[in-house]
């Protein structure tokens, strides 16, 4: 039987909150996934609700005081940190959480080497330049009305307007008859489609147009070539906010993060290429665990994180 502290990590994003209870030892006892928890995204409220209910279901096998230090990643945390302020003593805990970047996690979940860079593309995008694990300089991840360029919502609107204009041009094939399909249903060409599309494309929160993303990723693969240029874009758009924050000649590492930057995306390939080019002698790597990470940052807060942790909670 497992005793002594335990430590709490959470990687809460847009589309999926993720949690992972582990003790000093790297040992995970529980982890637990749920729906996205981002109250930039959802809503004080949603987000609280949540967070909550994957909170609950990591920690239904253990006394939730025996959780000495938590880390919890959020975009947007420093806008919106006090929306979950409920949800620690709601669930148990004797502890409040701390709150850092989902930038943070992505760098720690993707290297233990303390410095370095990091580029992220899920639901929002953004990059930052990392020391001691930290974001020193950051950008975009300003939300989908403000930025977030080559994030998965930038592709699935982008992906809109794109079938909205081959419809005008009466040329509803490739992607764009995929888009239209997924929104609205089959339609032949004219104005009806126009209409159904507008509609159901504003009918949703604007930032879950973030899930047409994998459709253009995968219509990428097969060679659509609006695909590809749209991917094309969105490795540009990524590249310039690594650009923004990375030294011309750095050879720190690079962590890639996200579900729009898996291992086997096509948009990943057009960032390697792109990094390879500006920084040809930066390892590249991609982030793992993502709530290990937080846990192994909780771990290292109480002076018991080292390398094999790391690899431990985040592999």
């Amino acid at each position: 039987m497992i005793t002594g502290p335990l430590v709490l990590g959470l990687d809460v994003g847009g589309s999926t909150t993720r949690v992972l209870l582990a003790d000093l030892d790297g040992r995970v006892l529980a982890t637990a996934t749920g729906a996205g928890g981002n109250p930039v995204s959802h809503g004080a409220a949603t987000s609280a609700r949540n967070v909550l209910d994957a909170l609950r279901t990591a920690l239904a096998e253990v006394d939730p005081a025996r959780v000495t230090a938590g880390v919890i990643g959020l975009a947007g945390g420093l806008i919106a940190a006090t929306s979950l302020d409920e949800v620690w003593p709601t669930a148990g805990l004797l502890v409040t959480p701390r709150m850092v970047s989902d930038l943070e996690l992505a760098y720690t979940a993707g290297t233990a080497g303390p410095a370095g860079s990091v580029l992220l593309s899920g639901t929002g995008a953004a990059a930052a330049q990392c020391h001691d694990f930290e974001p020193v300089r950051t950008a975009d991840g300003h939300g989908w009305l403000l930025g977030d360029r080559g994030s998965g919502y930038w592709l699935g609107r982008a992906a809109v307007a794109s079938a909205l204009a081959a419809n005008d041009r009466g040329e509803l094939d490739g992607l764009a008859a995929q888009v239209i399909h997924a929104l609205a249903g089959p339609h032949p060409p004219g104005p009806r489609v126009r209409s159904a599309l507008i509609t159901a494309a504003h009918a949703d929160a604007p930032v879950r147009l973030a899930r047409l993303a994998p459709l253009v990723l995968d219509a990428a693969t097969a060679g659509d070539p609006q695909a590809r240029r749209l991917v094309e874009r969105a490795a540009d758009h990524l590249l310039d906010s690594l650009t923004t924050v990375r030294p011309a000649h750095s050879q720190l590492p690079v962590v890639l993060a996200g579900g729009v930057l898996s291992p086997d995306s096509p948009l990943t390939a057009e960032v390697r290429t792109r990094v390879a080019a500006r920084w040809p002698d930066a390892p590249v790597t991609h982030a793992g665990n993502t709530a290990g990470a937080a846990a192994w940052l909780a771990t290292r807060r109480l002076g018991h994180a080292d390398g094999a942790l790391h690899s431990l909670l985040t592999r």
